[in-house]
């Protein structure tokens, strides 16, 4: 078969070039490390690629929502912990102020230190994370949340607002704790309702119970004890309501009175413990929580009038706030808990991600990362094979049939 001189050098020509785009993809490969650039050079490859590609990508937004969620989780639990030790702190001043032997000066000091300690307690509920937000504002996080009102009593301009970040597909968890859960929503620790000792209290008790026994029977007021004379030098009970003029409530109340019954009417329960005198009297308002900076303030109110926490009234007035006061401790723990929890899951979930991470690179790098001993010695027998065409090329064509003749 003739060849022709065109369909040598095409041939050729060919040769080469196919050689020098193999020589080219070799090197390309060198020096990006992967052996996979485009789809076109295998596309099975390119799609289990651009998908672990995702997956990590994906992985690496959940970890950083993670970071983020833990920095802030971890800012609120450290705050908790803080006002945790302050309010017992705080707490043991109350004891030491309901001492009998303390003189009007001593609770003086007292009531003093617990007021320095209270507004330490106000700028605890008033931090600021990194970026200038305040963590127990809810959503409200540009102002402050807590502050004092004219009257000297606290009032809460966030709101219940929670924050979420999403950790993981379908999963979200809770980035901050709102300040009306951690300090201003501790349940009353009577029950539902709470108690106005007034300063004509001449008995020695303390109401330890007040709770409402059905919720749809229940009348809601301010209700008024009334310790009277039964008319043989007993003591006997009248509940009256907040209407003008007073109307009388019907009560279980056995003549005369038994301290060691509950007090029953319009589906309220009400224990006392001690000893009534005639004459001595407190109000009765709805009251299902407690704030702990109210708590303490009215602990502060007390110290601070001459005797007020020696009499009566203010003994009983103290036993009742230093309950709430454990309510409040309780409510911050409990809050307190969460986070910790909140913690535990978000490790749980960056050990998670972590592990998945380390699964997929190590896929991609079977699917992607180059063998270098390989390619070099392809390369090689690339570059071999060129040179050896093109030099068989030269030598053909510069053949002559007129050097034969």
């Amino acid at each position: 078969m003739r060849i022709s001189t065109g369909q040598m050098f095409n041939q050729n020509t060919s040769s080469i070039l196919q050689k020098q785009t193999a020589t080219n993809k070799i090197m390309e490969q060198l020096s990006s490390r992967k052996k996979v650039n485009t789809a076109g050079e295998d596309p099975v490859a390119a799609i289990g690629i651009d998908n672990l590609k995702q997956k990590n990508a994906l992985v690496d937004q959940f970890i950083r929502n993670i970071d983020y969620a833990t920095n802030h989780i971890q800012q609120a639990e450290n705050q908790l912990g803080q006002a945790d030790t302050l309010v017992g702190s705080m707490k043991e001043s109350m004891l030491r102020g309901a001492n009998g032997s303390m003189t009007s000066a001593e609770r003086q000091v007292i009531a003093a230190d617990m007021r320095q300690s209270l507004e330490q307690l106000m700028s605890i509920a008033n931090t600021k994370d990194e970026s200038g937000n305040y963590i127990f504002a809810g959503n409200k996080t540009n102002n402050a949340p807590f502050a004092f009102d004219n009257a000297g009593k606290v009032l809460y301009s966030g709101d219940a607002g929670i924050r979420k970040s999403i950790i993981a597909e379908g999963i979200q968890v809770n980035t901050n704790v709102p300040g009306d859960a951690a300090f201003m929503k501790a349940p009353h620790a009577m029950g539902d309702y709470g108690v106005n000792y007034l300063p004509s209290q001449q008995g020695d008790f303390v109401v330890t119970s007040a709770k409402i026994t059905d919720t749809t029977t229940h009348v809601a007021d301010t209700y008024t004890f009334n310790f009277v004379d039964d008319g043989l030098g007993g003591v006997n009970l009248q509940v009256t309501d907040s209407a003008v003029p007073a109307n009388l409530v019907p009560t279980n109340a056995a003549s005369p009175f038994d301290a060691a019954l509950p007090v029953r009417f319009n589906s309220i329960e009400v224990q006392l413990k001690g000893e009534p005198k005639i004459g001595d009297t407190f109000t009765m308002a709805e009251l299902p929580q407690v704030s702990i900076f109210d708590t303490f303030s009215k602990a502060i109110a007390l110290f601070e009038s001459a005797n007020d926490a020696q009499t009566p009234a203010g003994q009983s007035e103290l036993a009742q706030l230093l309950n709430n006061i454990d309510s409040g401790v309780n409510q911050m723990s409990q809050q307190r808990s969460l986070t910790g929890n909140s913690l535990k899951v978000l490790q749980q979930y960056s050990d998670n991600h972590s592990d998945e991470k380390l699964i997929n690179t190590s896929a991609l790098s079977k699917l992607e990362d180059l063998d270098f001993a390989s390619a070099v010695t392809e390369f090689e027998k690339q570059q071999l094979a060129l040179n050896a065409i093109s030099s068989v090329f030269s030598k053909v064509g510069s053949t002559s049939l007129f050097d034969y003749i």
